[in-house]
Formats: structure tokens, C-alpha cells, sequence
């Protein structure tokens, strides 16, 4: 027998999909659903709460709960630079970049094998379709591989990738790191999901011929609208002996 949460889950549901609510729509208030439903305001929310981990219905703080659309889905293509990976996204989404200096602490640390307090710049690239925040990355670089006036507000990714081609060594090494997990509130908030919803989390670390880590990057995608693809291409033995 079906719990009153699963009921109401599924109620809601068809109306979303059928299009009782529509796309962008709010939903009425939890005090009222919950009245209409005739339950208790958790119960309510634990409905809400698995509509909001299918991608159906999105939260807005002081707003209230609103049937979501569509997002568009992009794909990260592992061994590309960040910048650039995101750059490919810029078709249909808007990316933009914002660059700013500051000092590594323990985990850009250990990440970048670096010194404490190192100088560092950080630039975001966020994702957005139309006014809602798609994805987002979070680039460290040394800050004698970045221009000055790359820090000087907000930017496009296809600038910030020309303007670190110029200082930046030839790549030896890359290493990417993918794991699955929920966001933290703060992430949670930026990206305006749940925080029931899966984001796969991707680490992403560059190194020179000299082995000094010239990039490390942390992406984070929704599990709703977003993967990851890796290809390897092996060389046979007739493509790789010597003629």
C-alpha cells in the first residue's frame, strides 16, 4: 500500500506531467497543499522532497516551489582544458567568467602542491540557461601563469582561455578525478537544486613537463542534466611500428 507521501508524489506528478501545473508555474503553498492533501506540513515536504530529487519541482528560498523546466543537457568531455570544456558549452547556455586572487589554504594546498598561502587565481565559470544557473567551475591557477588584468571583472570563457594560453607551459599530464555524491547547502543554493539531487563532482588536475601543477579545476554538474565522457583511443600495432 502506497504511504501518503508516495500518493501525493504521484498526484503531483501527473499534474506536472499532464500539465495541470506548467512549466515555470508555482505550485500553490505548502500550508495549502498540505490542507488539500489533508496531511501534516513534513509529510507534504517529503513529497515535495522526491519531486525536487526527479528534477520535477525546484525550491526557491522565500519563493516556494516552482515545476521546472527543462534543462538542456551537456556532456564534459574528459582530457579538455576546463576553460575550454566549458567554452563548448556556451551554445545554448551562457557561461561567464570572474577571476579574483587570493592565498591557497590547506586543501588547494595539498591539491595544487603548493606552499601555504601561496598566491592563487580563481576564476569561476558559471553556466546559466536564461537566468538559472546551469553548472559551474571553479578554476585554481599560480599567479605568475595569469595576466593582471584577467581579474578585472566579469569576462567570457573564450577571453579567460586566450588570455592563459599566453603565460601557460605546455601540458604533460592530466588527471581526472569523477565521483558522485549530494551537494553541500551552499552548492545546493548556487545551483538551485535539491539537495537530495546527485551532482557528479569532477576534479581536475594539470601538470608541465616539469611536474608543477599548472591547473586545478572543480566542476560540478547536476545529476539531472549532466555526464561525462572519456575517450581512449588505443594504437594498434601496425599504427605504432616503426617504418
Amino acid at each position: 500500500m502506497a504511504s501518503l507521501r508516495d500518493s501525493i508524489a504521484d498526484d503531483l506528478r501527473h499534474q506536472i506531467t499532464t500539465g495541470a501545473f506548467k512549466a515555470g508555474e508555482r505550485l500553490p503553498s505548502e500550508a495549502q497543499l498540505a490542507a488539500r492533501y489533508t496531511v501534516s506540513t513534513p509529510t507534504l515536504r517529503t513529497a515535495l522532497a522526491r519531486l525536487q530529487g526527479e528534477g520535477l519541482v525546484e525550491k526557491i528560498h522565500g519563493l516556494g516551489n516552482f515545476v521546472r523546466h527543462h534543462r538542456h543537457p551537456i556532456t564534459y568531455l574528459g582530457g579538455a582544458g576546463t576553460v575550454t570544456a566549458c567554452t563548448a558549452l556556451s551554445k545554448p547556455l551562457r557561461v561567464t567568467a570572474r577571476a579574483k586572487n587570493l592565498w591557497s589554504d590547506d586543501h588547494l594546498t595539498g591539491l595544487l602542491n603548493v606552499p601555504p598561502r601561496s598566491p592563487l587565481t580563481e576564476i569561476l565559470l558559471v553556466a546559466h540557461e536564461g537566468k538559472v544557473p546551469h553548472s559551474l567551475a571553479r578554476v585554481y591557477v599560480p599567479s605568475d601563469l595569469v595576466p593582471p588584468d584577467l581579474t578585472r571583472g566579469v569576462t567570457s570563457p573564450e577571453k579567460t582561455a586566450l588570455a592563459l594560453a599566453k603565460l601557460r607551459p605546455p601540458l604533460a599530464e592530466v588527471q581526472e578525478k569523477v565521483s558522485a555524491r549530494l551537494p553541500t547547502q551552499e552548492e545546493a543554493t548556487a545551483l538551485r537544486i535539491s539537495t537530495s539531487l546527485a551532482v557528479l563532482s569532477l576534479t581536475r588536475v594539470a601538470t608541465d613537463t616539469t611536474g608543477r601543477v599548472i591547473e586545478a579545476a572543480l566542476l560540478l554538474l547536476p545529476g539531472d542534466r549532466a555526464n561525462a565522457l572519456f575517450t581512449t583511443r588505443a594504437m594498434t600495432e601496425e599504427r605504432g611500428e616503426k617504418r
